[in-house]
Formats: C-alpha cells, structure tokens, sequence
C-alpha cells in the first residue's frame, strides 16, 4: 500500500513560503509581532506620563545650579556644635544649605531638627562624606553648585591633640586642603575658614590681636595654623575671597532651645569646661576637675576669653555678607574680655543651681595661662560685636537645653558610607 501522509516539520503557522525563492512570513506571525510591538510602546508612553507628574521629572536638583539671589553655602562639619548652629542661622536667613559631615563628632539629630524646621526643597541636604577622601569631596562638589564654603568640621581638643596629633593635622591640615583643592577646580569662589587662637599659642602681651605672633604650642594650634598657611599662600594667585575667624572659648547654645552641645561621652574628659560643668551638675561626673592651680594669673587658674555661640555665629554670617574677591580678612572673634576659671565655675553653679564639687588637678599639657582677644579690628571693618556677654546668663541658656536633652539628641545615628 501506498502512503500518502507526510510529516511536517513546523506548524503550519510557523512555516515560510517560498516563491521564486522569496519567503513570505504567514500573515498570522506578522500580526503577532505587530500586536507585541504596541503593547510595548503603550506601556512606554504609560511609564513616561508618570514619570512626567512626578515633581522631581520636571524639577531639576535645586541644590546642583546657582539661583539669582539665593547663596548656597556648604557647611562643612555642619552637624556639630558651631556648625549646627551657623547652618541654623544660614537657613533663617533664607540661604541653602549643604551639610556634609561624617558623624564623628557631630550628631544626626542636630541635623534632623533643622531638617523639621526647615522641611521645603531647595532648603537643606545632609550629606554623609569624610573630607579626607578627595574622591567623595570632588564628587559632592560635581554634584552641587556651591557660591561659598563655611569650613568648620574639624577635631577641636587640645588635650586630645597631644595625646594624637596625627589625627589632629590629617583632619585639620589635610582635610582642609582636600576642600580647598575642590573648591579651586569647582570655582566656588568664598571661603570662611573657621580657626582658633590656639593658633597664638601662649603669647607674652595681652591682649591679643591679629598682629600678634602666631606661636603655636599644642599640635590643635600647630594643625590649624599650618591650614591657615595653606590657605593664605593658595590665595597669593587667586581671586578667592577669604575669611579666617580665630575664635576663643564657645559656649552656650540656641536661645530658642532648639539646638545645643552633645559631645561623645567618650571624649568628656577632652571637652570644653562647660560641659563639664553640667555633666557635674547632672551627676554624670562626680565633681569637675580644674587643670592648674599655679599658673600666673590673679587667682592662679586659666584666664579664657568665652565667646557664646550665637555671638560666634553672627560674625560668620557678617564675615560671608562682607567678603570680597580678591582680598583676606582675618579676624579675632571674642569678647575682649577675660575670665578666670574659677570665675567660670562659680557662673555655672549659679546658671545650674547646683554646688558642683570641684577637684583641682596638675596642669593638662598643651595649656596655656592667659588668652583674651582685641576685637576691635573685626568691630571697625565687619561692624562686629558680642551681645552675649553674661557669662551666667549664656551658661543658664545652654544648660536649660541639657536639662532637657538628658540624652544629648537621642540615640546616635549610624549610616553606611558611600
């Protein structure tokens, strides 16, 4: 018998025709792939549309190009102490705010009150970076369109720079020539370098002005002077304008309660006398320890020009509104006045209500007897002055804000870096 059947070797709707050697795709494929290919596109459109209503499709990154009246500041170390506060201050003066800061010594919660106060876009970023990595620095700077830079990140203690100084110039001097170098290759054109009068070391004439020597004693002192050289020799070629503040001894706080001073309490012992005051008011400590008993002053403590913060930032935000092109300004920033510790001491037992037990110690190396500054320079050209100068009252602000912040801001904050 003969067989008839054949076997196929595709789906009829899969095979080709072929005639005169061309082949013709079924019409039933070629619907397929045209019905796929729309669906495709619509679901394209679809996902363009949306994107479109989202805000920030249309809106670009407000903080990565310049505005016409709105001066975008980068506050380095913004999520300490000084900083916290300038960015405060720069953001009730309607400027926007770039903080960049790796948590070592700042606090995430200084920078979530901000956050909460001033909530608009455009207003404020936080930024998670160490200034001693060039490439994350050069990147931010990429990304961001700066007009001017307030450099404040910095480790700032003079017992704990003796005991470490390497840490103390790679975070100082380092650190701040990694910035500088950004800035030049970026062309942001105004720095406000925030620096100390550690930088004048122990001085044999009082009080201080910026024409005195710069003999630094302590390798705090010794790391910020060799960045103010950086700094001065850079803009020996440059258009830039600079402000160099050296400040003396900060205290209190917000007056609005709003901000205050959290140190790490790993460092207490290395901090500034007022938090040791209130660490020994709150029972934190059992006492407060003072350093020298000797040295040769009237009642035989340190002698400290203490400048509140608030003070301290106003002349920073004056130092901004005033710098020039082309031209260095560098200015003492205290209140021309100085106090002895035991003064000091006795102003906090009556802002705390509290005798604190007080212990005295050998002298801390690196110290020095007496530091008080001349402001007058910074009065005649930047029509600077101090208002806070109540020691008790600046002290009863700071410590109403530690009476309510038991825990400084709250649990710290850890974030992964980039």
């Amino acid at each position: 018998m003969l067989n008839f059947s054949r076997t196929r070797t595709a789906p009829r709707s899969a095979r080709s025709l072929s005639l005169g050697g061309l082949d013709y795709v079924d019409p039933k494929t070629k619907s397929n792939y045209v019905g796929k290919f729309l669906l495709a596109a619509a679901l394209v459109a679809l996902c363009i549309l949306v994107l479109k209503q989202s805000p920030s499709f249309n809106s670009p990154n407000p903080f990565s190009n310049h505005e016409p009246g709105v001066t975008h500041v980068l506050v380095t170390g913004g999520a300490g102490y000084i900083g916290s506060h300038a960015a405060l201050r720069l953001l009730k003066d309607s400027h926007r705010v770039t903080i960049v800061d790796n948590l070592s010594r700042g606090n995430m919660g200084a920078v979530k009150v901000l956050q909460e106060l001033f909530p608009e876009p455009g207003r404020l970023q936080f930024i998670y970076a160490d200034l001693g990595n060039a490439k994350a620095v050069n990147k931010i700077f990429t990304e961001n369109a700066f007009d001017a830079v307030m450099h404040f990140a910095a480790v700032a203690y003079v017992g704990e720079s003796t005991l470490d100084p390497l840490k103390y110039y790679h975070n100082i001097t380092s650190n701040t020539l990694v910035v500088l170098e950004a800035m030049a290759a970026h062309g942001v054109k105004t720095l406000i370098y925030s620096s100390t009068c550690a930088t004048y070391g122990e001085p044999e004439k009082m009080p201080i002005t910026e024409e005195t020597p710069q003999l630094p004693i302590n390798p705090y002192g010794k790391a910020k002077k060799m960045a103010e050289d950086i700094i001065l020799d850079f803009h020996k070629n440059s258009n830039m304008a600079v402000m160099i503040l050296r400040y003396f001894n900060v205290i209190g706080s917000d007056p609005d309660g709003r901000l205050g001073e959290a140190p790490r309490p790993e460092l207490r012992e290395h901090g500034r006398i007022s938090g040791a005051c209130f660490d020994a008011a709150r029972g934190i400590i059992p006492g407060l320890k003072v350093r020298g008993i000797d040295y040769k002053t009237p009642d035989g403590t340190c002698i400290r020009d203490y400048i509140d913060v608030t003070d301290l930032v106003d002349a920073h935000v004056k130092a901004l509104e005033k710098a020039m092109p082309g031209k260095v300004g560098i200015y003492n920033v205290g209140t021309g006045r100085g106090r002895s510790v035991k003064e000091f001491v006795e102003a906090c037992k009556k802002a705390t209500g509290v005798n604190i037990k007080v212990d005295f110690l050998p002298r801390r190396p690196g110290d020095y007897a007496e530091v008080f500054s001349d402001p007058s320079k910074i009065l005649l050209e930047l029509n600077w002055t101090a208002q806070y100068t109540n020691l008790q009252k600046s002290l009863g602000i700071a410590w109403k804000w530690q009476k309510s912040h038991h825990n400084g801001y709250g649990t710290s904050v850890t974030i992964a870096a980039p």
